[in-house]
């Protein structure tokens, strides 16, 4: 039987320090500089880190904002395309009915719509008597007049739109010009 103690026996009874290869400066050197890498190597991946962070904050936020602009886009379509009823309402309106009862449903229903529109964002622009703007008007008619200034909108054939600041639809409207 072996009573060899591997514990005990390997134990260097004059508790002395096993001598290495390498002196101890050179070797202080080497984990210095082994520590310095390691610092320099966790920075880079410390900024590597930060910067895919503000990467994706970037990208999250560029995101939202697509996300957002294709919403507005979808709503001021469908907005739009409400606009024509709204305009047959108008000249609807303008036309005498001999039943009073349904010309008062009409505008009834005529301004519950406006109303419905107004809440969501949509605006008309007032034309009339104001100067012609090619970013807010459609010119559909040039007419020779003295009686009003020059550039002025004197009529307007369909009610131009605002969707949030926005232009939706501008104006058809009828512009004075002076005479020569």
């Amino acid at each position: 039987m072996d009573t060899k103690n591997p514990l005990v026996d390997d134990v260097d009874p004059t508790n002395e320090v096993p001598a290495t290869e390498t002196p101890v400066p050179e070797m202080i050197e080497a984990l210095t500089t082994e520590r310095d890498r390691l610092l320099a190597e966790r920075a880079d991946l410390q900024d590597l880190l930060r910067r895919r962070q503000a990467e994706f904050d970037n990208f999250r936020r560029r995101a939202e904002r697509e996300r957002a602009d294709v919403i507005e886009y979808a709503n001021a379509e469908t907005l739009r395309s409400l606009l024509p009823p709204l305009d047959d309402f108008e000249r609807a309106l303008k036309v005498e009915s001999q039943d009073k009862e349904y010309g008062r449903g009409m505008e009834l229903i005529y301004q519950r719509f406006s109303d419905a529109l107004k809440k969501l964002g949509v605006e008309p622009i007032n034309s009339l008597g104001q100067p012609f703007d090619p970013n807010l008007h459609h010119a559909v008619e040039m007419a020779e007049t003295e009686d009003a200034e020059d550039h002025v909108i004197l009529d307007e054939y369909q009610r131009g739109y605002n969707f949030r600041g926005k232009l939706l639809r501008p104006a058809m409207v009828k512009v004075a010009v002076r005479k020569s």
